[in-house]
Order: C-alpha cells, then sequence, then structure tokens
C-alpha cells in the first residue's frame, strides 16, 4: 500500500465517520429509539444497524476491492481481499442506551493483517482522533465548530508509582482469575480511573493516561481502530498474554515504557 493510498484512504474514513456521526448524533439526542438483545446479551438499537449501513455504502462505493468487517453486519465485499474495512458503528451502546455521551464511532482499516488506519469519531463529546501508519496521530475537538487537529503522543512516564491509569474492572477479569492480579496492579498505580470503552485508549495516545486495560471479552471490531492510533502516536498495545492480534478479545494499551510492568503484573501468581 503506498503512502498516498493510505492517506487517500484516511481521508474516505474520515468522510465515513462524518456520515456516521450524522446518524448516530441525532438519534442519540432525539431518544427515540428502540433497544433489543443480541445473542451474547449484549444490546444494539436500529442506529447501530443504521450507522453501520451508512458507513458500509460510503466505504463499499468508493473501494470495492476491499472488503468490510461490521459488528452488526458481519463480513461483506470480495472474499480474498487483502485489505479490509473494520467497522463498529457504535462502541459503547450500553452508554448510548442511558444517554450517556462516552461512545464513538471505530473505523479501522486491515491490510495484509495489520490495522494501518484508524479513525474514532465521538459527537457527543465533541471529539475526532484519526491516525494512519507514518502519517501521524491526531486528535480535534469542536464545540460548534472545529478546531484544528492537534498531533498527539503518548506520555514518558516510566514508572508504574507515578502512572496514570484506567482500568475496567468487570467479571470477565474475575473469571479469568485474575482478581488479585487487577487488585494489586491498581494498589501499585499513582492515580487510578475507569474512563472506559474507547475513551481511555484515545486518552494514552493522548498522553493523557499511561496506561489502560480493558475488559475481556471485546471483539475485532473493538480493537482495530484504537489499536492503529496508539501505535501511531508512539504507544503500544497487546492483549492480556502479550500479542498484539487485533482478533483477539482483550486489549492493554500504554506509552510503551509501562507494558512490560502491566503485564508482568497481570500475569503474575497469586
Amino acid at each position: 500500500m503506498t503512502p498516498q493510498l493510505l492517506a487517500d484512504d484516511l481521508a474516505l474514513a474520515r468522510q465515513a465517520a462524518d456520515v456516521a456521526d450524522a446518524v448516530s448524533l441525532p438519534g442519540f439526542q432525539q431518544r427515540g429509539f428502540t433497544v433489543e438483545r443480541k445473542a451474547d446479551k449484549s444490546e444494539v438499537t436500529e442506529l447501530d444497524r443504521n450507522t453501520e449501513l451508512a458507513i458500509s455504502n460510503l466505504l463499499r462505493a468508493e473501494r470495492p476491492d476491499y472488503s468490510l468487517y461490521g459488528e452488526e453486519h458481519g463480513v461483506v465485499g470480495p472474499a480474498n481481499a487483502t485489505t479490509q474495512w473494520v467497522v463498529d458503528p457504535i462502541d459503547g451502546t450500553s452508554n448510548f442506551v442511558r444517554g450517556v455521551p462516552v461512545w464513538a464511532t471505530l473505523i479501522a482499516l486491515v491490510h495484509e493483517g495489520e490495522p494501518v488506519l484508524g479513525v474514532v469519531s465521538a459527537p457527543a463529546l465533541g471529539m475526532r482522533w484519526w491516525a494512519a501508519r507514518g502519517l501521524g496521530a491526531h486528535h480535534s475537538t469542536s464545540n460548534g465548530a472545529t478546531m484544528p487537529a492537534q498531533p498527539i503522543r503518548v506520555s514518558d512516564v516510566s514508572e508504574l508509582r507515578r502512572a496514570s491509569a484506567s482500568i475496567t474492572v468487570t467479571e470477565s477479569w474475575h473469571a479469568a482469575n485474575k482478581t488479585e492480579q487487577l487488585n494489586s496492579l491498581q494498589r501499585n498505580v499513582g492515580r487510578l480511573r475507569n474512563y472506559g470503552d474507547f475513551w481511555q485508549h484515545m486518552m494514552v495516545a493522548q498522553g493523557a493516561v499511561d496506561f489502560a486495560v480493558d475488559a475481556i471479552g471485546l471483539g475485532p471490531y473493538d480493537i482495530a481502530a484504537l489499536a492503529a492510533i496508539v501505535t501511531e502516536a508512539g504507544g503500544k498495545w497487546t492483549n492480556r498474554h502479550g500479542e498484539a492480534n487485533w482478533r483477539s478479545d482483550s486489549l492493554i494499551t500504554s506509552n510503551g515504557r509501562l507494558h512490560g510492568a502491566v503485564l508482568s503484573a497481570l500475569e503474575s501468581d497469586r
């Protein structure tokens, strides 16, 4: 993939985020949607499906040689494609349903198995993040008017005792017999919060948080875009076993300097 094609794909992904915002944000504000339960008991609304369809229609029309993997509609497009869009139309549906503005559309591009591009758009927060390999990572905010994009970079904190952390403690970690390890990790950081979902990882990319530990039970569409942005911002991402696998069920992001210490704390026998 040439740098110019990647830049063009990034511009297209940002356009797709605009299209997504135009569907999801009015629905969030008007509160007229219905909520269903999927087979895994997670919540889904017609806005999840409609937002994904709007994204898919644009991306498939502009890049017919790419496939697309969406949370709600699965894989569409050429079966032998080496480049694939990966889309989560509304990451944080539970927040969306309850009127909490911490939700976002995640759009990634995976080329030959590697996430090379990511866009995260959180319109209810007025925030957007994006990155592509070799093109830097950026963030913008809007309060009635879009502010100029700002380059972002991870922090340089190198000690757990000075670290600002975001850790999502759920039953999934307890089921994995990691309760003691999580408790120990939480006691040994300088500042602890649980921002949850995409936001904690984007704050890692911005340098506002030094590492983030997500829940177990994620899907590939929850990970790919975040991984691309954190990487381009100078950070590191893996699953809980230390593998950089975007098709995993867990995600840990960091500024890179703390990654080994976080993994060691979670993997220790207690």
